[in-house]
């Protein structure tokens, strides 16, 4: 099913010189690899910018109540947190000129930092006129490898990319803004549906609050066996599944968090699971640990309007079956031989 749209070209998305240099490429044993350039003299202070305006705002937003709760005259922080509830609030323009290229900026310099490599299987089966839904695991602190398969960072060369994130984000002062000019919406299956059949490939992360409450230290844990909505919406609609995990995502950010039912229950209310991390010197800014993205082949699905329970768990398998696969292939030469998958 595609839109009548006209498509851009993806070319069009590697204009700037800047994100052209900023990655490299080539072809090894079948598979595609891309990967960000580390940044070199001052584009090093712009790489550090971009991250603080990427990852910045959660902790920006909690220095602020606090100074605010613990410093500021009554008056003054009614003032500020009505400004805080009016950022939550208003609408945001997700084709801003001026939001587009901070995001361009933030697309440019974020896979140099980690740096990111994008891996491929198969990239020429990839149809920049067709739309795809891409189930991208792990979840852990923040999916934040989803940067090498934004439209803007060119690296997967789709033109129309969504991904799909917690409500809970788009009423977060200053995030909802930066995310949202990154091409992130609420997970809402009337998003999902309509911005598949606006012509966008979807990234959706099937673990969402739940697989964060359930992280772990030294192992990788999905929640993945009764996630089965966005097979559903794929299998509807006719769009190709495609198996996307990250490794190293998990190791970018130190965290602690609350354990037992009552956190889990109170997690799911708010869409959100509430969790103390930090990075470098205790800021925002992630560590510096290599990430490996991992594309593998889409699950090509002819399109069923209404399948049945049996027909859905079938195709569910398929992908489970498919995102195993890809962690074990990959897993050592991303770094990690040792590492488990565990599938809940």
């Amino acid at each position: 099913m595609q839109t009548s749209e006209k498509r851009r070209n993806p070319e069009e998305y590697c204009k700037n010189p800047e994100m052209v240099e900023m990655k490299q490429e080539e072809e090894k044993e079948g598979m595609t690899i891309i990967k960000g350039k580390e940044a070199i003299g001052l584009r090093i202070v712009n790489m550090f910018v971009a991250m603080g305006l990427w990852l910045g705002a959660i902790h920006f937003n909690v220095a602020l109540v606090l100074f605010t709760v613990c410093f500021l005259p009554i008056s003054k922080a009614i003032l500020v947190f009505g400004l805080l509830v009016l950022f939550m609030i208003i609408p945001v323009d997700d084709k801003s000129k001026i939001g587009r290229k901070v995001a361009r900026y933030i697309c440019t310099y974020a896979c140099g930092y980690f740096p990111v490599t994008l891996y491929v299987e198969e990239k020429h089966v990839f149809d920049p006129n067709c739309s795809y839904v891409f189930g991208y695991e792990p979840h852990s602190v923040l999916p934040i490898g989803v940067v090498a398969l934004a439209d803007m960072t060119g690296f997967l060369g789709l033109p129309k990319m969504k991904v799909l994130a917690s409500s809970a984000v788009f009423y977060t002062p200053f995030l909802r803004h930066i995310w949202t000019w990154l091409g992130l919406t609420p997970a809402t299956k009337s998003n999902f549906i309509s911005n598949l059949a606006a012509g966008y490939s979807c990234v959706i992360v099937p673990g969402g609050v739940q697989e964060t409450f359930l992280m772990e230290h030294g192992k990788e844990k999905v929640f993945l066996s009764t996630r089965r909505g966005f097979v559903r919406i794929a299998m509807e609609n006719g769009y190709p599944l495609v198996p996307v995990f990250c490794f190293g995502q998990s190791n970018v950010y130190k965290w602690w968090k609350p354990s037992g039912e009552l956190f889990l229950k109170f997690a799911r209310a708010i869409r959100f699971t509430p969790i103390v991390f930090w990075g470098m010197f205790g800021s925002p800014l992630p560590y510096r640990h290599p990430m490996h993205v991992v594309v593998g082949k889409p699950i090509a699905l002819k399109q069923n309007p209404e399948p049945t329970m049996e027909e859905v768990i079938e195709v569910h398998g398929q992908y489970v079956e498919a995102l195993k696969d890809l962690f074990e292939k990959h897993k050592a030469q991303a770094g990690f031989p040792d590492l488990q998958l565990e599938i809940l």
